[in-house]
């Protein structure tokens, strides 16, 4: 019997992906967040020099492996409690969002909260398990009988960012009703110049080093333009890890060494990154400012790959606005029905595609 899930969103695009090809200087394309930027040369050396890849790997992940994705947690996310039992690597973060609650051995007499405006995989993940599915940010309105509460920051969409007092009372809340607490970060290097990071669930700060039933996941694809490499991690706490590592060895999703080897070498040179954020907090700023200027407003935060942009119309004729300048979007109500008047605008495109499309907003 096929599972009961929702079409794929970005096949409604398909009819607003035609007429944007029709103008006559061609379709660019905003509307989803595939890096368009060349893969760090330090990525495809380390890849090469591990190609001799002819032993399985392990679905944990290599000591060494773990070793340096901790210390990157340590060093660049502030969150000393991380050592190399709490960390594996993921088939990129996506694997973790959608398969999360099949992993913890939910089902449909299980509860998982998603945020308001939210990717559309942590829905998808509930579903695969028939999970009740409640939307809310709120922690003081999470359901007592919640399992599995997902947060976003920063945002995909709308590049908001929680503070470290939000997330300590999203932990307190989580551990009040024993739900395990789960934050995808994998924007969190991509902010503003004066906020280039965003607090970690895992911080210090906010977890005073206690990582009882907390989850992290993040992402080398976008600070790195790795995407096609599939390289990411979960971290936190350790018999979580535990618990969902069995399941992953039983089911095969296993990271291959030689992209662990890439991890490891990228998550040594965090300073890489600085060049990639300043890069696209550059084409955030030519977008917005051509936005703005053609009526539209934009709302949540300055971080991550994305601008939130409404101008008060529902999302679908949105997308039709932005297709007749042939410019293809996201429309808000994927991200759910409190998205319905917002469009979502990726930076993920060349710095020439953006300041052209800048000049078509114009």
């Amino acid at each position: 019997m096929a599972l009961s899930l929702p079409d794929f969103p970005w096949d409604e695009l398909a009819g607003a992906k035609k007429r944007a090809a029709e103008h006559p200087d061609g379709l660019i394309d905003l509307s989803v967040g595939s890096p368009v930027d060349p893969t760090p040369a330090r990525a495809t050396a380390a890849l090469e020099a591990a190609s001799d890849a002819h032993g399985y790997p392990t679905a944990f992940g290599a000591e060494a492996t773990r070793e340096a994705l901790s210390t990157w947690w340590q060093q660049v996310r502030g969150a000393s409690a991380v050592d190399s039992s709490c960390v594996m690597p993921t088939v990129g973060s996506k694997e973790m969002v959608g398969l999360l609650p099949l992993l913890l051995g939910l089902g449909s007499s299980d509860t998982i909260v998603i945020p308001p405006i939210a990717y559309p995989t942590y829905e998808v993940g509930a579903s695969v398990v028939g999970a009740h599915i409640v939307a809310e940010a709120d922690p003081a309105k999470w359901p007592d009988q919640a399992a599995l509460v997902w947060l976003n920051s920063p945002s995909n969409p709308t590049g908001e960012v929680l503070d470290a007092d939000y997330l300590r009372q999203a932990i307190a809340r989580a551990r009040e009703i024993g739900a395990v607490l789960a934050s995808d970060e994998c924007y969190a290097v991509l902010g503003p110049d004066s906020q280039p990071r965003s607090t970690s669930l895992l911080a210090d700060e906010v977890t005073g080093g206690d990582l009882n039933g907390l989850l992290a996941l993040y992402s080398l694809s976008k600070q790195s333009h790795l995407a096609g490499y599939r390289a990411a991690m979960v971290a936190g706490d350790t018999s979580l890890i535990q618990e969902i590592l069995l399941p992953r060895r039983h089911l095969g999703l296993i990271v291959p060494e030689p992209i662990q080897q890439v991890m490891a070498e990228l998550v040594r040179h965090p300073e890489d990154t600085d060049a990639v954020r300043q890069m696209y907090q550059q084409r955030r700023s030519v977008m917005k400012g051509a936005l703005e200027a053609a009526g539209w407003r934009i709302d949540g935060g300055d971080a991550g790959l994305y601008l939130w942009a409404t101008n008060g119309s529902d999302s679908r004729a949105s997308v039709d606005w932005f297709a007749e300048r042939g410019i293809l979007v996201a429309p808000g109500h994927f991200y759910g029905e409190a998205g319905s008047s917002h469009v979502r605008v990726a930076l993920t495109a060349s710095d020439d595609a953006i300041s052209r499309a800048a000049a078509r907003l114009a």
